[in-house]
C-alpha cells in the first residue's frame, strides 16, 4: 500500500508534467498556473487510496485522479470570480493577475480538459454525477446569500453537494475502476462524503476561531461578507431577542469597520455556545465516516492509511 505522502508527490509530479496546448498562451497559462498554485491534492490522492486497497499500480488510473484534480481546480477558478476573492492558496486569483474574461474562458477549457483526462470508462456516469453535483452545490450557495432563514438542513445539504459530494466520488470512483464491490463503494463513498461535511464544518470554525499564525488570510472573512455557515444559522436559530436582534444588526449593517463586525460577531458566538456546538457536530461526522470505513470488507491494514488520512484532516488547523 502506499503512503499519503507518496501518493500526492505522484500526483503533484503528474500536475507539473501535464502538457498543454502552447497557443493560444492566453487560454492555457492562466489553466497551468491555477493546476500549480498547491493545494492538498486530497481528491486525487483519495482516488488512489481507494484503488490501492484492491490493486496495487495506481499509476493505471492517474489521467482519472488528473481529471479529478483538474475538475476540482477548475470550481476553484469560478468560485473566485464569482466570490471576487483576491487570493487563492496566498496567491492572486486567475481573474486578479488576467480578468474576468479570462477567469471565465481559461475556466471553460478547465472544464473541457478534466472530461478529456478522465476519459469514457465504467466510473463515467459517477464522474458525471460528482461534477454536477457541485454546480448545484454552488447554485444554492449562492442562492443562500440573499436569505436569513437557511435551515441547519438546508445547508448541510448545501454543502454535501458543494464539497462533501466530490469526495466521497473520488472515492467509490477509485473503488469502481478497481474492480471493488458494490457494497465496498457505497462504504467508501459513505466515509468520503461525511468526512467531507466535517471537512467543511471545520472549515467554517477555524475561519473564525483558527490561529491567524497558519492563516493565509485575515480570520473573520465569513462574517464580514454575512456568509450562511453553520456557525450563524446556528446563532440565528439559538439566540435569545437581544442577541438576535445584535446579530442582525450586524447582518443589515451597510457600512461597519470590519474587525469591529467580527469581534463583536464572535463574542455573540461565544455567548451563544456556537463553537462547542459546531466541534461537536464535527466530532459526530467523523465517527459516522470511521464507522462507513469500518463498513469495507478488506483487511483492516489496508484501511490503516485512510483513518491517517481522516486524523489528518480532523486535526488540521488551517
Amino acid at each position: 500500500m502506499y503512503k499519503i505522502d507518496e501518493l500526492i508527490s505522484l500526483v503533484n509530479k503528474q500536475v507539473e508534467s501535464a502538457e498543454y496546448p502552447s497557443a493560444p498562451s492566453g487560454l492555457y497559462e492562466p489553466v497551468s498556473y491555477m493546476l500549480t498554485l498547491g493545494g492538498k491534492r486530497i481528491r486525487p490522492v483519495l482516488m488512489l487510496m481507494a484503488y490501492n486497497m484492491y490493486k496495487d499500480n495506481v499509476m493505471d488510473i492517474m489521467p482519472q485522479a488528473l481529471g479529478l484534480e483538474t475538475y476540482h481546480n477548475f470550481t476553484l477558478l469560478h468560485d473566485d470570480l464569482m466570490d471576487k476573492s483576491d487570493l487563492r492558496r496566498g496567491s492572486a486569483t486567475v481573474h486578479k493577475k488576467w480578468n474576468d474574461n479570462t477567469a471565465i474562458l481559461s475556466g471553460d477549457a478547465m472544464l473541457v480538459l478534466a472530461f478529456k483526462h478522465f476519459g469514457v470508462n465504467k466510473a463515467f456516469d459517477d464522474f458525471v454525477k460528482a461534477t454536477l453535483g457541485v454546480c448545484e452545490g454552488q447554485q444554492y450557495d449562492m442562492e443562500f446569500e440573499t436569505r436569513n432563514d437557511v435551515t441547519e438542513a438546508e445547508y448541510m445539504e448545501m454543502i454535501r453537494l458543494k464539497t462533501s459530494l466530490l469526495l466521497g466520488y473520488a472515492l467509490k470512483i477509485g473503488a469502481v475502476l478497481a474492480g471493488a464491490s458494490d457494497e465496498d463503494a457505497s462504504h467508501l463513498y459513505d466515509f468520503g462524503e461525511k468526512m467531507g461535511l466535517a471537512f467543511q464544518l471545520q472549515d467554517d470554525i477555524l475561519d473564525v476561531y483558527g490561529d491567524p499564525k497558519l492563516f493565509k488570510k485575515k480570520l473573520g472573512a465569513d462574517i464580514v461578507d454575512n456568509k450562511k455557515t453553520y456557525l450563524l444559522i446556528n446563532a440565528l436559530q439559538l439566540a435569545n431577542p437581544k442577541q438576535k436582534a445584535e446579530l442582525m444588526k450586524w447582518i443589515e449593517m451597510p457600512e461597519f469597520d470590519s474587525d469591529e463586525k467580527v469581534a463583536a460577531v464572535t463574542s455573540l458566538y461565544n455567548n451563544i455556545g456556537i463553537p462547542e456546538l459546531a466541534r461537536k457536530k464535527v466530532e459526530e461526522l467523523f465517527a459516522e465516516s470511521l464507522c462507513s470505513l469500518d463498513a469495507v470488507s478488506v483487511p483492516e491494514d489496508k484501511k490503516a492509511e485512510f483513518r491517517n488520512f481522516a486524523n489528518m484532516l480532523h486535526g488540521r488547523k488551517y
